[in-house]
């Protein structure tokens, strides 16, 4: 077995706001992981609002849930100095800090080591389409 690093960029489906399921997407993206016997993945959102999530990956209403308990917390309106973007920009901002913009999963045996529950959720803070990127870094013991 040998230790390597691995880098690549790739972008998500265009999505509007919500919570989004997207652990298919991003192994479909990564190929090189059935490599890796043992390492970790590091996914990180190079924007500033949306944001990665490590939750539920059954029941979406989890991901409804979760949305609108986020707009409970962080309330759209027009009184943020920033809104260079339109009302729901500093909203975005401020959920993509509550929330984060990496996440950090082992790799076991050429796959993701997640709980039963668990999936990746990209987290969509605006309510228009936007592209979003994931820098998504691979290290480990390859095979």
């Amino acid at each position: 077995m040998t230790s390597s690093w691995e880098q690549k960029t790739f972008k998500l489906k265009t999505r509007t706001k919500g919570c989004y399921l997207v652990t298919d997407e991003i192994v479909a993206n990564l190929p090189e992981l059935k490599h890796y016997k043992v390492g970790t993945l590091n996914l990180f959102m190079q924007h500033t609002s949306a944001a990665l999530s490590l939750n539920e990956n059954w029941d979406s209403d989890v991901r409804l849930d979760m949305n609108d308990s986020l707009d409970r917390i962080v309330v759209e309106h027009e009184d943020y100095r920033h809104s260079a973007e339109g009302p729901d920009d500093m909203t975005g901002h401020i959920k993509s800090s509550l929330v984060g913009a990496s996440l950090t999963i082992p790799i076991t045996n050429g796959r993701l080591n997640t709980g039963t529950w668990q999936g990746i959720w990209y987290m969509e803070f605006r309510r228009f389409n936007h592209n979003r990127s994931i820098v998504a870094t691979i290290n480990g013991l390859k095979e």
